[in-house]
């Protein structure tokens, strides 16, 4: 979900349309040159892995990668060390990593472990509806507030434009302490008012020892399963189609300092006080690096991407919901694809924005002429932030492949090093493959005249996108 796509909100809230108004008026930012990113890197021969005892010495990280990257023919190695180089994100080992397919699957996650929490909730999120998910939510997680648990909720701004305040108050009224990242009310601001700025990150921690990120927010369009691997094809009972993350292990720690810093930047208080960063011990084996970024910052999403797909040897197999890349992203596909990369991307053939959706599809004749292959979801409507590299490079997170997200937006994406959980993100794919049709050149330059104009004219607003 983005600002231009929530058009319940524009019906609802005439907020929104101020807030529309003070976009067109904002001073253009712009992504730093990332075409010759690899030569201006100075990367370590090997890239650093951390542990809770501390850093690995560098044989023994070695002997680490190589066993996560036994079947990989492709040199991670070097992708791994280029991407801390660029993003200052050290790899950090011995996590267990689940992967989440749909809303239900995930909200039954998220609160499973919520239902358990002894201590302290922190969540962060882009869209807190006020409907039957939203509320079952919020109930949840006021009981463990009078439980004694201390609930701490960020919630965006704009996401939330739709959500009536006393939604919040009632939780606030139950205990739990709350914030609303960047106030579209100018006199709610606590410093500089960028209402462009938001805070499209979708991270639970509970005790410090549990973390979950990815795409999903909380709203009744998660309530239902999607397509993936159901067994009904009744399109009225399908729900979004989005993919989330739970991490157990020394990586929850990331996660909570990301939360406490943006918490830190929005209010003057401190958080209530708790124990937020126990002693973590290794929890699996799966090699994982956290990578943020926010507006002003360093590019770090936008970079990782780059550096990933200039680096493809084999396959570059992309899921996302909302493409509106720069010409630099788009270089790097299409450039992949030229040199006999494997590139496959998904993309909605439904979509809940039409600005987007067309801005998308603008695209496509340039991406095809390439030779990438397009495919388009069926029945479920997209939503998922996703990316395999090579079968051995895996992304999950809230970043849409866009200028907003790279430009604008606090986001967060997990990377995740090594084959086993290389091949649980293609066997994903291969599935979403089964549920998706396949844009040929030849139809897509048979398509209406008027589909053409409406792409350019959403083409020509890709920034505010």
């Amino acid at each position: 979900m983005r600002i231009f796509s929530t058009s319940r909100m524009l019906h609802r809230n005439p907020a929104i349309r101020i807030l529309l108004a003070c976009l067109a008026l904002s001073a253009c930012a712009s992504l730093p040159d990332i075409r010759y990113l690899e030569s201006s890197l100075h990367p370590n021969a090997t890239p650093t892995i951390s542990t809770p005892r501390g850093t690995i010495p560098e044989k023994k990280a070695e002997s680490l990668l190589a066993k996560r990257l036994r079947n990989s023919k492709t040199d991670i190695k070097k992708i791994a060390a280029l991407e801390e180089a660029a993003t200052g994100s050290p790899l950090i080992a011995g996590n267990k990593v689940t992967l989440l397919f749909d809303g239900p699957q995930t909200m039954s996650a998220m609160m499973a472990a919520i239902s358990v929490a002894k201590d302290n909730i922190n969540l962060e999120t882009y869209i807190f509806d006020q409907d039957e998910l939203g509320l079952r939510f919020a109930d949840l997680l006021m009981a463990k507030q009078r439980a004694g648990v201390q609930v701490n909720i960020i919630y965006d701004s704009v996401g939330t434009l739709g959500t009536p305040s006393e939604f919040f108050e009632k939780m606030r009224a139950a205990g739990i302490a709350l914030t609303e990242f960047n106030p579209v009310n100018p006199l709610k601001a606590t410093g500089q008012w960028r209402v462009n700025n938001r805070d499209h990150r979708k991270i639970l921690v509970v005790d410090g020892r549990i973390g979950f990120a990815g795409g999903v927010n909380i709203a009744k369009d998660y309530a239902r399963s999607s397509l993936f691997r159901s067994q009904s094809r009744n399109n009225a009972e399908l729900g979004w189609r989005d993919t989330h993350i739970r991490i157990e292990g020394p990586a929850v720690a990331s996660l909570q300092l990301l939360f406490l810093n943006t918490w830190a930047s929005q209010r003057m208080d401190d958080l209530p006080d708790r124990n937020y960063f126990p002693p973590l011990s290794p929890a699996g084996d799966k090699l994982l690096r956290v990578i943020a970024s926010n507006p002003g910052g360093d590019y770090q999403i936008y970079k990782a991407y780059a550096l990933a797909m200039q680096e493809a040897k084999t396959s570059i197999h992309i899921t996302n919901a909302y493409f509106a890349p720069d010409v630099q992203i788009l270089e790097a596909l299409t450039q992949a694809a030229r040199r006999g990369v494997d590139v496959k991307v998904i993309f909605p053939s439904v979509s809940d924005t039409g600005l987007v959706f067309y801005c998308g599809r603008s695209f496509y004749s340039e991406l095809l002429d390439a030779g990438v292959k397009i495919y388009e979801l069926q029945a479920s409507v997209l939503h998922a932030k996703t990316a395999v590299i090579d079968h051995a490079l895996s992304t999950v997170g809230s970043a849409n492949i866009d200028i907003r997200s790279f430009l604008h937006n606090s986001e967060v994406n997990i990377v995740v090093i090594g084959d086993e959980f290389g091949e649980t993100m293609e066997s994903a794919f291969r599935e979403d493959l089964k549920n998706s049709d396949e844009v040929t050149k030849q139809a897509w330059d048979r398509r209406p005249l008027l589909e053409r104009i409406k792409e350019a004219a959403a083409r020509s607003l890709e920034y505010w996108l």
